[in-house]
């Protein structure tokens, strides 16, 4: 009999992770310490416990928009390089005792620039954190695994803004061993990848990595445009792709539930859309983060989250945590629901690792190290 998945056994397993914001898992007591450092009185609680809870309870809206509002108060004390610092280099604690062994960073410089930091001074105090929280568990600072971890950062342009172009050239003066890639983030409905065309032209004449948020809280059209017109390398969520998907002439959406189910016995029974079968085909990444889709709406449970339909379908799937803070998780969490509510195994958690590894913004020879030496002899083992 094999070993039970106990969250301690979970949490040892090597993980990795694309899809993680920087201002959505900042520890809550620092949160605390620099709103009193800086004199920021706008926090709706004076104590962790229940600042913690504040954040949890407004994000479990049902409203991507109501969930986006939560982060006035992260970015609101992440203004001066000390905050960016500190806040990179807990990350990286935080991921590193999480069992996270390489992990993807994202955040939006535009954000940062309140207290009078430049672009290119958000970037290099983000670095900094992150290389100093590196060189903390490579020296066994706190609960982190025996193994190192590797951070790198993506720079996100918010999609209702005009600044993406200038963020695209951001991210490309500091990508190597800071930034490995670019995003937009922000509401999806009413703000089209295709606003940021001029970026993504960029983007690839210089040979740079991007994924695009898209198919959270809109349907096909948002990831059509940033697949055809846009050129994602990955999706951000992509949860909305099941709508191009039908078992016996229905939408799989009438009926999410039966649906995983058949698709455990007869995946060859769905028939795909154009657009499902080009994202499958293609192998285009999902950055799937099923607790921060329940709280959106974008998902009804985690028992009849997309990630099980389109993991048994073969889509390439990934796991992810989106926002630690408001949506209280880690990677341990995450994989310790689809364990215990939706019947996830070994097989499924090696799977979305190795997945992930495969679709990381990382130089090639890198990605398979890690899958080789790292992620197959744990899952293997």
């Amino acid at each position: 009999m094999s070993e039970p998945l106990t969250e301690e056994r979970i949490r040892a397993l090597p993980k990795v992770l694309l899809h993680d914001h920087l201002d959505g898992g900042v520890r809550p007591a620092t949160v605390l310490d620099l709103a009193r450092q800086q004199g920021y009185a706008d926090l709706p609680a004076d104590d962790v416990a229940s600042l913690s809870a504040w954040f949890a309870e407004s994000a479990d809206s049902g409203s991507l928009e109501r969930y986006l509002e939560t982060f006035a108060h992260t970015v609101g004390v992440l203004q001066t390089e000390d905050a960016l610092r500190r806040a990179a280099r807990e990350c990286v604690l935080d991921l590193a005792a999480d069992g996270v062994v390489y992990a993807e960073v994202r955040y939006a410089p535009e954000q940062h620039l309140e207290a009078g930091l430049s672009l290119d001074e958000v970037v290099e105090a983000v670095d900094a954190g992150f290389r100093e929280g590196e060189q903390a568990v490579a020296d066994g600072a706190g609960e982190a695994p025996a193994g190192p971890v590797r951070v790198r950062a993506m720079l996100t342009a918010m999609r209702h803004a005009a600044r993406s172009r200038e963020i695209a050239e951001l991210a490309v003066r500091h990508r190597g061993r800071s930034v490995c890639g670019f995003d937009i983030a922000g509401a999806e409905d009413g703000f089209p990848p295709t606003r940021h065309l001029g970026a993504f032209e960029f983007l690839r004449q210089a040979n740079a990595h991007f994924t695009i948020h898209a198919g959270e809280a809109f349907g096909l059209a948002s990831i059509w445009e940033a697949i055809q017109w846009c050129g994602a390398e990955r999706l951000g969520h992509g949860i909305r792709i099941v709508d191009d998907i039908s078992l016996d002439g229905r939408p799989v959406t009438d009926d999410l539930a039966g649906a995983i189910r058949r698709a455990q016995q007869e995946p060859r029974a769905f028939a795909l859309g154009e657009l499902a079968a080009y994202v499958r085909d293609r192998r285009i990444p999902l950055e799937m983060c099923p607790s921060s889709n329940v709280q959106t709406g974008a998902a009804p449970s985690i028992e009849e989250h997309a990630i099980r339909l389109l993991d048994a379908l073969r889509f390439r799937v990934t796991l992810n945590t989106d926002n630690r803070l408001m949506s209280a998780t880690s990677m341990t969490r995450e994989a310790q629901l689809l364990v215990d509510r939706a019947g996830w195994g070994m097989t499924e958690l090696r799977r979305v690792g190795v997945n992930a590894m495969k679709s990381a913004f990382l130089p090639f020879d890198e990605r398979l190290d890690l899958i080789e030496t790292v992620l197959k002899p744990a899952y293997d083992g």
